[in-house]
């Protein structure tokens, strides 16, 4: 941020002129609210295309009154949210229950600076810019504890401990499975991950390494868990919790909720652009065609497409289930990816690719046999004459 600044001043002439101290804050101001207003457009977009996915899927019309095809509607909504009186519970702690939406916002726009939108395109270039992501979402899981206890709702607690516990836990096969790139990158940069993926498309790392691509999927499935996302959407589920850890939040405050849950879904995706699929280098060799930045943001878009449709595909998951997967099924998964990474990355490049085939056959073997025992459990009939 401050070789930004210094390069602002250059850039106008003026090198000197502003105090450094005064200069900086002003710029940091200029960066949050730019970055606020961002995440407010986004959330609107995305409101917006989640209602016309879901309405395409479940055969419906969708938003269709608000201006043409319903695309104000969610201006109205948020005209609206703005309007709504803000109630605070009684015998809540004020103190905590006003901050828990602005740390849980902050939260999702810290993460934001380390992303390597394009070469060059990053606000802040960090050396451990992995780290750092996966450090300052982590904030989220405090705001929405504190929104939790700070309600003085049962039904509110109840969420925002679920809401911990689940992030908490597949916060750890995430981190595996981050690792296992890691290993085979060598570095924590997010300029340097989508640079070491150039080449075309059989160089991302999702196509690179069948260890990569386990911790693909784990990444994409605990993602879904960390932005509490169906069938993850535990902590504030319905039909169990009224509205879970936002329940004794309405107006503008629960917008910051929505907007974080949105925000944070274009940061999960983002990384995983960054570290499995080509960042933003196009499925060719050479120069992306369209310029970096576009691919970076439609590679975004059909993953974040894909978490839309998941939503509105599969059932909500239990509790015991949920944590089951996590502590049962993704930490183990993530611990074989990096261990395959890891022997993948000492054999060199030869051993490399000998490996890499030996483990794509593997891999192939595994899936063919368990999809052949799903069909055969499938039309094995049931010894009391019940199908199954």
């Amino acid at each position: 941020m401050q070789g930004m600044y210094e390069t602002l001043l250059a850039a106008l002439g003026a090198e000197r002129v502003v105090p450094f101290s005064v200069g900086f804050a002003a710029l940091v101001v200029v960066f949050a609210l730019f970055a606020a207003i961002m995440g407010a457009v986004v959330a609107l977009i995305m409101v917006l295309a989640e209602r016309k996915i879901s309405a395409d899927i479940q055969e419906r019309i969708g938003p269709n009154r608000v201006g043409p095809m319903g695309f104000f509607q969610t201006v109205a909504d948020a005209v609206k949210l703005l309007t709504k009186e803000n109630v605070l519970p009684r015998k809540a702690d004020s103190i905590l229950h006003y901050c828990a939406p602005t740390l849980v916002f902050t939260g999702g726009l810290l993460p934001v600076a380390a992303i390597a939108w394009s070469n060059g395109i990053v606000v802040a270039d960090l050396n451990i810019g992995v780290l750092y992501v996966v450090g300052t979402a982590s904030l989220g899981v405090i705001g929405r504890l504190m929104a939790g206890w700070a309600s003085n709702n049962k039904w509110s607690l109840l969420g925002g401990m679920r809401a911990a516990g689940q992030m908490i836990s597949y916060e750890i096969p995430n981190s595996i499975a981050i690792l296992s790139v890691i290993v085979l990158a060598g570095t924590l940069n997010l300029q340097e991950l989508s640079e070491a993926q150039k080449g075309g498309i059989h160089q991302w790392f999702v196509f690179r390494s069948p260890f990569a691509f386990v911790a693909c999927l784990i990444c994409l499935v605990s993602s879904l868990a960390e932005v509490n996302r169906t069938p993850f959407d535990l902590p504030e589920a319905e039909s169990e919790l009224v509205s879970g850890y936002h329940t004794e939040y309405s107006g503008i405050r629960w917008a910051i909720f929505m907007m974080s849950e949105y925000i944070g879904m274009v940061v999960v995706n983002a990384v995983a652009v960054a570290l499995f699929f080509g960042g933003w280098n196009g499925g060719l060799p050479g120069e992306p065609l369209l310029g970096g930045w576009i691919w970076y943001l439609l590679k975004i878009a059909a993953l974040m497409y894909c978490q839309v449709w998941v939503r509105f595909v599969l059932p909500r998951l239990r509790i015991d289930q949920l944590m089951s997967l996590c502590w049962k099924n993704l930490v183990p998964l993530g611990f074989l990816a990096l261990l395959g990474a890891s022997v993948q990355a000492l054999l060199g490049p030869t051993g490399q690719h000998v490996m890499m085939v030996a483990a794509w056959l593997t891999f192939g073997g595994f899936v063919t046999l368990l999809f052949a025992a799903v069909l055969k459990t499938r039309h094995v009939p049931a010894q009391d004459g019940i199908p199954r």
